[in-house]
C-alpha cells in the first residue's frame, strides 16, 4: 500500500507497518527519506484508505473525525519545532496535558515540577519558551509529551537539539516509559541510537520501509 498527498506526489509505496502494543521502534533514513512525513501522516490521519496505518487500538465505531480525536488523546507527540505555547512558562506548558484531562491543578503542577527537575530544568521552570535555549525547549517539549504516560509516543528527532549527556538521559527516560507499557516510535537521523539501545529499526529508503535488527518485545492484545 502507498501514501499519496501533496498534489499527485507519491511519497511511499509498499509501506505496511505493524506496530503492536508495547513495541519500541527507531524510524531512520537519510535526510528527506520521509521520517517526519510518515509520523505526521499518522498523526493527522492523511489518506486512511490508501495506506496501512500502524495502529494497535480497538477503536470505537465512530466517524473518522471522532476516531482521530479519540486516538490523539492516547498519544504523546514530540515535534522538531517544539510547539511550546509562548504565553505559558515551561512549568505551565508541561502541566497543561494533565490539566486538560481534568487533573487537579496542584497535582498536575507537582508532577510537572518533578519531571522537569529530573531532566535538569528545575532552574528554568518559571521561564517562558522565548528565554530558553533550543536544547532547553526540546527537553520541555519532551517532558510535556510524556506527562500522563501516553499509550503511544511519536517522537520526531527528540535528541537532535541537545548535547550528548542530555541525549543519553532523554533516551533512558524513554526506556523507563517503555517499561511501563508505552509504545514508542522514535524518528532519528542517528542510527547508532538503534544499535546502542538495541531496539528494532524501520529504515526508510526510496519510499519503502525495511525492518532491521531483532524483533521487538511485544505484548499481545490492544488498548
Amino acid at each position: 500500500m502507498g501514501l499519496t498527498f501533496r498534489g499527485n506526489t507519491r511519497l511511499f509505496s509498499n509501506i505496511n507497518l505493524n506496530i503492536r502494543e508495547g513495541d519500541f521502534y527507531f524510524l531512520t533514513g537519510l535526510s528527506g527519506a520521509g521520517k517526519s512525513t510518515l509520523l505526521k501522516a499518522y498523526l493527522h490521519g492523511h489518506c486512511p484508505h490508501r495506506w496501512q496505518r500502524f495502529s494497535f487500538w480497538r477503536r470505537p465505531k465512530t466517524n473518522d473525525k471522532q476516531r482521530l480525536a479519540w486516538l490523539r488523546r492516547k498519544m504523546g507527540i514530540i515535534f522538531q519545532d517544539f510547539r511550546l505555547l509562548p504565553h505559558l512558562t515551561a512549568l505551565e506548558n508541561v502541566a497543561l496535558p494533565l490539566k486538560v484531562r481534568g487533573i487537579d491543578q496542584q497535582k498536575a503542577t507537582g508532577q510537572a515540577q518533578d519531571l522537569l527537575a529530573w531532566v535538569g530544568l528545575e532552574h528554568v521552570m518559571n521561564q517562558y519558551p522565548a528565554t530558553l535555549s533550543g536544547g532547553q525547549q526540546q527537553r520541555v517539549a519532551i517532558t510535556r509529551s510524556i506527562m500522563g504516560r501516553p499509550a503511544l509516543l511519536l517522537a520526531d528527532e527528540p535528541t537532535g537539539n541537545v548535547d550528548e549527556e542530555a541525549a543519553e538521559k532523554i533516551m533512558h527516560l524513554f526506556e523507563e516509559l517503555h517499561k511501563t507499557g508505552t509504545t514508542i516510535v522514535l524518528a532519528t537521523h542517528n542510527r547508532s541510537l538503534a544499535k546502542e539501545f538495541n531496539h528494532p529499526e524501520i529504515f526508510l529508503k526510496k519510499g519503502q520501509a525495511f525492518l532491521l535488527n531483532k524483533k521487538p518485545r511485544s505484548q499481545e492484545g490492544g488498548i
